[in-house]
């Protein structure tokens, strides 16, 4: 029964092809032109650990923690002036991706986070607590503080 349970490991290869993009994206949004070092940064990191993993579930997860990890120690190192408005790419491509972009730009890290992975990449809450290095309640609060924050901005541009 256990062993049913259990879910192989992926080539490293293909774990990376597979989600490369989408840490790109994800990085970009939170970095702006300094994500190309944190995107690196993650793999490496990923690649360090991978032979250390106990099965594949939640591999999307995983790498999504380790690339929040280090765009926190950025954005933590950097002043808010320091961080670029603007973020090329393919990713920006969708309406709604471009939408968070520009709306979560003045969030707070964490705030910014859960927010880009909640409604960005639909992440359940479970999976942006371990990604933000929290429980499920704080990224609960996290993303729902950000969308709050979001609300009062808005309303005071109306």
């Amino acid at each position: 029964m256990m062993e049913a349970l259990a879910v192989t490991i992926p080539p490293f290869e293909r774990f990376y092809l597979q989600h490369r993009d989408e840490v790109l994206g994800y990085l970009r949004r939170l970095l702006g032109g300094r994500a190309e070092d944190a995107w690196q940064e993650t793999f490496l990191r990923a690649l360090r650990a991978y032979d250390r993993l106990e099965h594949g579930r939640h591999l999307r997860a995983w790498v999504f923690t380790i690339a929040t990890r280090v765009a926190m120690d950025e954005l933590r190192a950097r002043s808010p002036e320091e961080l670029p408005d603007d973020v090329p790419g393919e990713e920006l491509q969708r309406p709604a991706y471009r939408e968070l972009e520009h709306l979560t730009a003045e969030l707070p890290p964490t705030e910014r986070a859960a927010v880009v992975l909640r409604y960005g990449y639909d992440l359940p809450y479970a999976e942006i607590g371990a990604a933000l290095g929290s429980s499920e309640e704080a990224a609960r609060a996290a993303a729902s503080s950000g969308v709050r924050r979001l609300r009062r901005q808005h309303d005071g541009h109306a």
